[in-house]
């Protein structure tokens, strides 16, 4: 009789706690620079947190939009999220979990070095993505002039790009993972990789301002949930491994290639780089043509973040 009440109680309980988890949407681009939240979500850090998440992959203009109208509770892009808030959507940045960008100029073997592109052409996804801005920082960094020594063409997909390479149609392009390992399979080599040259925040968690507001205790939990994440990612080579190939459907040889490749580019703390906030924010006013002023606390909100680095221990 004693063992069947510990049974029952034991059921209750358990039964109670699925009960108890908050049912929260998570949405993100569906390349791997936005791999935070997929992890937390299937290595168990968003259920620890109290959480049933689900985490769904949505373009960044519509991923904005349905932030903004409550359809969604989180986002983790960058980009799109700042053009959004810069048109007046009630969102702001409480995160950062990839603070430098997971592009690399890549290019067909003849090419040495960045300077050899001069007067060359690269491919990028289209005009104002983040393949085109990062692209332009990285030959700016080299010392040529992004409007006038090389030429960028949108090419679509990285294994697109990769194709018109192989055709001759493009001399170079902004690589990004897992197409990265495919190009190098084909004997274009890596020039340079921008992780390597300044920092750029690519992904991290966006919230409405209503939330802030209403449910900062629900934002801490899921800003912890990230940093846990991040840490088992960068800790757990083959525990991390596994859940790329089920997230992005790639065999072990992609997943392994990718998880080498982009690994440098996580932070274990959630921190968001003040200097390449700068670079992105004036990325993003050039590209819409802001001239005024823009604070980083009209974008941002760290507050919550700056509790959670505390309660962790984290200077």
């Amino acid at each position: 009789m004693k063992k069947t009440l510990v049974a029952l109680l034991t059921s209750f309980l358990l039964h109670a706690s699925v009960c108890a988890a908050e049912k929260i949407r998570i949405s993100t681009p569906g390349d791997a620079a936005h791999f935070t939240m997929h992890l937390a979500q299937k290595r168990g850090f968003l259920k620890e947190e109290g959480f049933e998440a689900e985490v769904i992959t949505i373009s960044g203009p519509v991923a904005n939009v349905a932030l903004s109208n409550g359809d969604t509770d989180y986002f983790t892009g960058f980009g799109s999220a700042l053009r959004s808030m810069l048109q007046g959507l009630p969102l702001r940045f409480v995160a950062c979990y990839r603070p430098t960008p997971h592009f690399m100029l890549q290019s067909r073997p003849e090419f040495r070095s960045v300077k050899d592109l001069k007067g060359k052409t690269i491919g990028i996804t289209a005009f104002g993505s983040g393949t085109e801005l990062v692209g332009r920082l990285m030959i700016k960094h080299f010392g040529l002039d992004p409007d006038k020594d090389v030429k960028f063409v949108p090419g679509g997909s990285g294994e697109g790009r990769l194709i018109r390479m192989k055709q001759g149609l493009l001399d170079a392009t902004i690589a990004s993972v897992p197409s990265d390992f495919l190009g190098t399979k084909m004997g274009y080599p890596i020039l340079v990789r921008s992780e390597d040259l300044f920092t750029y925040p690519f992904s991290g968690l966006t919230v409405h301002i209503k939330k802030i507001k209403e449910k900062p205790d629900e934002i801490k939990r899921v800003i912890r949930a990230g940093i846990k994440a991040n840490r088992f990612m960068c800790e757990n080579r083959d525990g991390t491994i596994p859940v790329l190939m089920s997230t992005y459907r790639i065999d072990k040889e992609v997943a392994t290639a990718a998880y080498d490749s982009f690994i440098k580019g996580f932070n274990n703390d959630g921190s968001m780089p003040e200097d390449g906030f700068h670079r992105l924010l004036d990325d993003t006013k050039r590209v819409m043509k802001i001239d005024r002023e823009v604070a980083l606390n009209e974008v941002s909100d760290l507050s919550i973040l700056r509790t959670v680095q505390r309660e962790l221990g984290i200077k």
